[in-house]
């Protein structure tokens, strides 16, 4: 009788306690044959340029496991809380950060 395989341990990982979160809501990926490199970075209205925060450079089994990790993720979460739309026609860049719309003037009093 063949025993069954034995269940993986996961893996303790330690987050050192002066660990600063970082913000991101644009990333940069770019790739070589032995790598990928992940920029994450920010930028906020009225910012003129973004501002990286992080850089992860990762094989590309780890990228693709990465990859892997997020498709799943994201399928729970959105089982859970519903479904993620994504903005549709121009760019998700255009959608996010182009220049905030000036507000309307408020109508002027009435004259008698």
């Amino acid at each position: 009788m063949a025993l069954p395989p034995p269940r993986p341990t996961p893996l303790p990982i330690e987050v050192p306690p002066d660990l600063q979160p970082t913000y991101a809501n644009i990333a940069r990926i770019a790739h070589a044959p032995a790598e990928f490199v992940l920029e994450f970075a920010r930028i906020l209205p009225g910012d003129q340029k973004a501002v990286v925060g992080a850089r992860i450079i990762m094989s590309p089994v780890a990228a693709k496991l990465l990859l892997q990790a997020l498709t799943e993720n994201v399928g729970r979460y959105e089982s859970t809380f519903g479904a993620i739309h994504l903005p549709s026609g121009s760019s998700l860049a255009d959608q996010l950060f182009r220049p905030p719309t000036p507000p309307e003037p408020p109508p002027a009093p009435d004259q008698k």
